[in-house]
């Protein structure tokens, strides 16, 4: 029997919302928080650093995501609190006929640290991909932010050649902005192969790291021999590394050794590497 035409037409999506908080208590970070709706969640919260730093590994069950899907995911570090949060692997946006989403909320404390270091996103050719990100930051609160963006999936010969992603990305210290970026790449788009754009790269990669390095430092970060295309700015409060690289592991490589290099200088602490990345 066939299918009414608009049967055959309907895709399901799916609408699902994460809501984190965390609070210090004598030397420990522990949830204070963790409501979900949807298919979006936290594992076990783990402490591979000491009672500290409280790790959090996202998971989206689906493993993609699809026209019409929304992802909205809140987070908040009280005053003084440690959290890390990171995902057991690419997040997928898979090609759709109408745009799918995700919204994150970010918000922390005075004295406390974020470090927000998910895996890549992989967006397929014909996906509609728009992520928005607000990150609220008070007083001498902390952050590490990172994201790595593939388009298309070279290894399979398929080039970002239809749809777009769309990404803004605002955060601000006490109301006035760090910094305040919009970005929106079109399949097909000249800027993909131009040397003022992506220069045939599908890879990019941004890490976002509050404070000042010194120059020393800045230099051992720049001689990293590694095969992206990549380098530091340091602007007033805030780090900033992007690179371009023909594949996510480069990239992905490249901002595990800054962060490396990074943490302990910018946020305190000596960097122990999440297991979750390793497998």
């Amino acid at each position: 029997m066939n299918l009414p035409a608009h049967t055959a037409l309907f895709t399901p999506s799916w609408h699902a919302e994460l809501e984190l908080g965390y609070g210090r208590f004598g030397d420990s970070t522990r949830p204070v928080m963790r409501r979900h709706q949807g298919p979006l969640r936290v594992q076990k919260h783990l402490y591979a650093e000491g009672p500290q730093v409280c790790q959090h590994i996202i998971v989206h069950p689906p493993g993609g995501i699809a026209g019409g899907d929304r992802l909205d995911i809140c987070a908040n570090v009280g005053k003084d609190a440690w959290a890390q949060l990171t995902s057991p692997g690419a997040a997928k946006w898979y090609r759709a006929a109408s745009p799918a989403y995700q919204q994150l909320e970010l918000r922390v404390e005075a004295g406390a640290t974020l470090e927000w270091l998910p895996q890549e996103t992989i967006v397929f050719s014909a996906a509609q991909a728009e992520l928005t990100t607000h990150i609220e930051l008070q007083g001498d609160a902390r952050l590490c932010y990172w994201d790595m963006v593939a388009l298309g999936r070279p290894a399979s010969g398929e080039r970002f050649d239809l749809g777009h992603f769309q990404s803004h990305l605002d955060i601000r210290r006490d109301g006035q902005w760090l910094w305040h970026e919009r970005q929106r790449i079109m399949g097909g788009d000249g800027l993909l192969d131009s040397p003022i754009g992506l220069d045939g790269k599908p890879v990019f990669a941004t890490l976002l790291m509050t404070g000042e390095a010194s120059s020393e430092l800045l230099e051992v970060c720049r001689n990293l021999q590694n095969p992206v295309r990549g380098n530091l700015t340091q602007l007033p409060g805030l780090l900033v590394a992007r690179c371009l690289a023909d594949e996510a592991l480069h990239a992905r490589a490249w901002l595990i050794e800054l962060w490396t290099l990074l943490r302990p200088a910018l946020l305190g602490r000596e960097a122990v590497a999440p297991r979750i990345w390793s497998t």
